[in-house]
This record gives structure tokens, C-alpha cells and sequence, in this order.
């Protein structure tokens, strides 16, 4: 390591002061790391990934995966005695610290949430990346909710498809193809957006729930679909020459990193590449704090290192490539572009913050025998699009867009995480010998009902900024979120809801099980308040958000900030809002394009490309 003199920035006590490198990158996670090995593989640039978090690899997995440990304390995740979120639902409302991850669990380390993800891999839908614009030629700006802030993403799906191929291929994502070029196909999506090719390796087997989903689905009139996954359910090379195993169907996925390196992860895929070359540093236990700028270009970062040493790494081009808060928040403690305001729509940074909507049946299915449902792998399921987008809800009152439908799972899961599954009244709870054995009883013999996933839709009250109450560890202003639900997502939860029921009670129909009422997702009750106490995905979007012109966004459609040239924000910060599915290949495809764009454009005549 290179060091150089000692200096005095912004009045804070001195920066150790490093060799100038020809690219910094903030966030050692799937965007992050993308953006490296993109860069390091088809240029001689220097690049220096900075990750807070510790080192990580396949050989720590397969011998350390313990259930408590991961699954109990989610030791992968962010440490919140050291930084959190803060919440409130309303302007009005004082916003109090999330002390537990509840809501959302981020990442940490060596592959971010990447290594913990369940490798759930949709595409979003063609009209996603064109909403606003989709929304007024159906229903008319007049019949739009008035605080609705919506976007169009600044590019189409002809444009995005090119990259969700690359994403698969890389990942060796499974599943079966439902509309090749315009061809719909039995079997697959027939919903989906017209793809060029076939997915690189087939869907996962189908457990019997899958099975059982699968024909009451079809008895529905639906088309259901092996969901697809970044879990191998065949062995796979690559298009890089990355070779990984078939799945073992051991059921340690989410929360976990896989054991034997079949599930796509960072620390499998990227970072065996990003060793060989030279030009690449990876250092872990480096925390940023601000980028550093000044006359309209980025100088590099400043960050604390894993002694709590202050250091400045200068360089040419900057990637803010950290998950969605943290990449906002970052740029907000760098006072780079105008925080916004909901009260004047004034300012971007900040602006369109979403999650993902998520509900179901409060139902449980209950089979006669065990289901044999904790083998299995990340992802595996079977979904039904019917309900996506514009699908199916021509006759709801109030519901702007649907989202999918996923069924199959359940079973008690892990043994000690699920301890206790039965159903509701069967026992006291958590306590005793007769919660003992109902719980033995029961175990892999109650699945819930389907659940659901929609489109968050931007509005203009929901929102990040900086706290100013609380702080970190270093006493750097906490992250706020001001994000409560409206009366739409009432409404699309209720109507799925009512559909998850008729899907449940079919299923029943079909498998012998015996339907009962509560113990389940309780998403049909759950009508109320957005809550940070309880579990709805990891999946959060926005804040430093794309568009086509700096005044209704952060970066443009190629990533890059529209104030520094040599700035670049990627991931899933940059969603104008939330897809009804999980966002990891929307986030890496959009991240892909930015990198042909830097790399084949920018690198060739430095400067603002939008």
C-alpha cells in the first residue's frame, strides 16, 4: 500500500492521504463488485473496492453453517448497534431508530446481500420500465392519485433485455422461457417480456407443493411457472468459465451463503475473477464516509479503515455501489445535489423511495404426512403472472397494478428456525409439552397459503433524508426513512388477499389438506401502517433515482450523476420505483448497461453522456 502526506480536509482532524488510483469503488456487494470486474477485465484501470464489512468466501460456508448463528442472529447482516435506519410515516411524525431488522435485512461483507439472498431471479415486466407513461394512457392523469410520483426509467425494455440475458447466463439462472422473441410458450411466463433466448439452464424439480400449486392453478384457468432461480439445479459453466455445482437441496439459502457454491453469489462468481487480476484491491473494514468533490467533479472517497484510522483515497472515477440506503445516505453526507423536499417537490436526492408490497391468505394448509419441503432450494417455486401489472384487475376498484403469485413452499423449513410451526390454538405458545408436541406433530406438515408480491408505487411522501437526531458510530447522521402506506396498497392487499384464499382452498381441493384460518402471513388483516417491526422483503429502491433530465432525477439513464461526470451510482438506488419481484438481475442488468456505457463511451471522451 502506497501511502502519502497528511492533510486537513473540511476543518476534520488529518486524513492519511493514499496513492491516487484510476477508479474508487464504495460497496463490496453485487453492484459493486460487477462494476469492478467489468472494469478490470476490459480495461488496464486501477480499481480499489472499499467494503466495511468483513471478508467472506465459499470455504467459511461449508464449514461454519450454524442456524442460530445465521438464522437467530443473522450474523450477515449490517451490525445495528453500529448504524441503522430511522422511521417515522409522516412529515408530521418525530422518526425513532429501527433497533432490530425487522422490514428489511442489509447486508454485509464480501458479496453484501448478495451472499445471503435466495436467489429469487425474475425479470420485471416490459411495462415497468415505461409506468408513468403506461399508467396515463390507461387511466388518465385526472383518474391518477394526485400525490402519485411515478417516473418512466429513461430507457425501454429493448433496451434492458441485452443485459437481463448477460445477468442470466452469469448467474446461470433455471427456469423456462414464456415468450421467446413474441412466441408465448406453455410452461413458462407466457406474460413476461419478449426474450431473445432461452434461459441458459432449466427450472428446478417440483416438490409435491410445487405440484400441488401448480394443478390448482391450472383448474383456476392461471399460468403457472417454475419461478426462476440462481440456485443450479443442473451443474453450469458460465459464459466467464465459472463452473459451480448443481444444487443439494439442503434448504440453507436465505440468510445463508451457500455451502458449496451453487447458488450465484459474488464471493463464487465475481470474485474469482477480480483475484487473478492485478489491477484490482479489495479491502475489507473500510467504512465510507463522504465523497470527496469539489468544481463539479468527484476526487475520490474518505473513509475510516479497520483500525479507525481517517483515509482519503483519491481518484479519478468514483462508484457509489453500496445497497439503496446506504448509497442515498452517502451521497447526502457528501452534499452532492439538492436533497428533496415533499412539501415543495423540490430537489431529487432523496425522492421516489419504495419497498415492495407483500401479503397473502391469512390461511394454513395442513397435510395428512410430511411434505418433505425443507429440502429444497433457494427460490424454487411456482408463480402465476396473471395478476402482474395490468393483468386480471380490470374489475378491482382502486387497484393501479397487481403482482404475482407464489405458491409450493412451506413445510416447517429449517428445523430450529421454524421450530415451533403449528397451527394457530393448537398449543400455548412457544412453551411447555404440549407446545412440544403439536410442535413434533405438525413439523413439515403445514404450508401457508400463496403469497403475494406487487409493485410499490412511488409517491411523494415517501422519502429519505438525513436525521437530524441520530447518529452512527463515527456520529454521522443516521439515515431517515419517511414511508407509510397508502390506501392502494389497502386495496391491491385485500384483492390479493380473496385470491390467495380460492388459490389455497383449490389446492386443498387437490392434496386432501384441511384449510384453517389464521397462523399464517395474516397479510388479509394486515391492512394497516407500513411497519419496520415485521419482516416484508430486503427489497428497497430509489433515492438517488434515474430520469432523463436533472430535474426529476439523480443520475441519468446510464447511472452517472448528472452533476460530476465521474460520478456513478449504481444498483437498485437508482429504480425510479419498486418492480412486483425481487430486484436482484433488474439491479445488476441496469448496473451492466452503466458499465458498457463508462467503459465503451465515457472512458473514450470524459464527460456528461446524457
Amino acid at each position: 500500500m502506497h501511502w502519502g502526506g497528511v492533510e486537513t480536509w473540511h476543518g476534520r482532524r488529518s486524513l492519511l492521504t493514499l496513492k491516487k488510483v484510476d477508479v474508487v469503488i464504495a460497496g463490496g456487494g453485487w453492484t459493486g463488485l460487477a462494476t469492478a470486474k467489468e472494469i478490470t477485465t476490459r480495461t488496464a484501470l486501477e480499481v480499489v473496492v472499499l467494503e466495511r464489512g468483513a471478508a467472506r468466501s465459499v470455504s467459511e460456508y461449508s464449514a461454519n453453517m450454524d442456524e442460530v448463528d445465521y438464522s437467530i442472529r443473522m450474523r450477515m447482516l449490517q451490525n445495528i448497534a453500529e448504524e441503522t435506519l430511522t422511521h417515522r410515516h409522516t412529515i408530521r411524525d418525530t422518526a425513532a431508530p429501527v433497533r432490530q431488522w425487522g422490514h428489511a435485512r442489509i447486508g454485509t461483507g464480501t458479496g453484501g446481500g448478495g451472499e445471503h439472498w435466495a436467489g429469487v431471479a425474475n425479470r420485471y415486466p416490459a411495462d415497468t420500465f415505461v409506468l408513468a407513461t403506461a399508467l396515463r394512457e390507461r387511466f388518465g392523469t385526472a383518474k391518477l392519485p394526485e400525490h402519485l410520483s411515478v417516473q418512466d426509467w429513461a430507457f425501454t425494455w429493448n433496451d434492458i433485455e441485452p443485459y437481463y440475458t448477460r445477468v442470466e447466463e452469469m448467474m446461470g439462472i433455471g427456469g423456462k422461457a414464456g415468450n421467446i422473441q413474441g412466441r408465448k410458450i406453455e410452461g413458462g411466463n407466457i406474460f413476461e417480456g419478449p426474450r431473445s433466448k432461452e434461459y441458459p439452464v432449466g427450472p428446478h424439480r417440483k416438490t409435491g407443493g410445487m405440484a400441488q400449486f401448480e394443478t390448482a392453478a391450472r383448474q383456476l384457468g392461471y399460468h403457472p411457472y417454475n419461478r426462476p432461480a440462481a440456485t443450479l439445479p443442473f451443474d453450469y459453466k458460465n459464459p466467464d468459465g465459472i463452473q459451480r455445482p448443481a444444487c443439494a437441496y439442503c434448504g440453507y439459502c436465505a440468510m445463508y451463503g451457500c455451502m458449496i457454491g451453487s447458488k450465484a453469489q459474488p464471493t463464487n462468481l465475481l470474485m474469482p475473477i477480480l483475484r487473478r487480476r492485478k489491477s484490482f484491491t479489495l479491502r475489507n473494514g473500510c467504512w465510507v464516509r463522504r465523497i470527496k468533490h469539489q468544481n463539479g467533479r468527484a476526487e475520490g472517497v474518505v473513509y475510516m479503515d479497520s483500525q479507525g484510522q481517517e483515509v482519503f483515497q483519491p481518484a479519478d472515477l468514483v462508484v457509489a455501489g453500496a445497497f439503496t440506503p446506504n448509497n442515498v445516505r452517502l451521497l447526502l453526507m457528501s452534499k452532492i445535489g439538492v436533497p428533496y423536499d415533499p412539501l415543495t417537490g423540490q430537489g431529487t436526492l432523496g425522492k421516489n423511495f419504495t419497498h415492495q408490497l407483500s401479503g397473502g391468505a391469512d390461511l394454513q394448509l395442513i397435510h395428512k404426512q410430511p411434505m418433505g419441503e425443507g429440502m429444497r432450494a433457494g427460490g424454487q417455486g411456482m408463480s402465476v403472472s396473471d395478476f402482474d401489472g395490468f393483468n386480471g384487475i380490470e374489475n378491482e376498484t382502486g387497484i393501479l397494478r397487481g403482482g404475482t403469485f407464489t405458491g409450493g413452499g412451506g413445510g416447517s423449513g429449517l428445523p430450529i428456525a421454524s421450530f415451533g410451526a403449528m397451527p394457530a390454538g393448537a398449543a400455548p405458545r412457544n412453551w411447555g409439552s404440549q407446545w412440544k408436541k403439536a410442535t413434533l406433530e405438525y413439523h413439515d406438515r403445514i404450508a401457508g397459503a400463496p403469497t403475494f408480491e406487487a409493485e410499490h408505487l412511488a409517491y411523494k411522501h415517501n422519502y429519505l433524508d438525513l436525521d437530524p437526531t441520530y447518529t452512527d458510530k463515527w456520529g454521522d447522521p443516521l439515515l431517515r426513512t419517511t414511508i407509510d402506506w397508502t390506501e392502494h396498497e389497502q386495496r391491491v392487499r385485500a384483492f390479493a388477499a380473496r385470491v390467495s384464499a380460492k388459490m389455497a382452498r383449490e389446492m386443498a381441493a387437490v392434496s386432501g389438506a384441511k384449510v384453517i384460518e389464521g397462523g399464517g402471513r395474516g397479510a388479509g388483516r394486515r391492512t394497516g401502517r407500513y411497519q419496520t417491526s415485521a419482516y416484508a422483503t430486503s427489497h428497497l429502491h430509489g433515492g438517488a433515482i434515474m430520469g432523463d433530465s436533472p430535474a426529476n432525477s439523480v443520475v441519468n439513464s446510464y447511472l452517472q450523476h448528472w452533476h460530476l461526470s465521474n460520478l456513478w451510482v449504481v444498483g437498485a438506488s437508482a429504480f425510479p420505483q419498486a418492480g412486483a419481484t425481487n430486484p436482484t438481475i433488474t439491479s445488476l442488468s441496469i448496473t451492466l448497461r452503466a458499465c458498457d456505457a463508462l467503459i465503451n463511451r465515457y472512458l473514450k471522451h470524459p464527460g456528461a453522456l446524457a
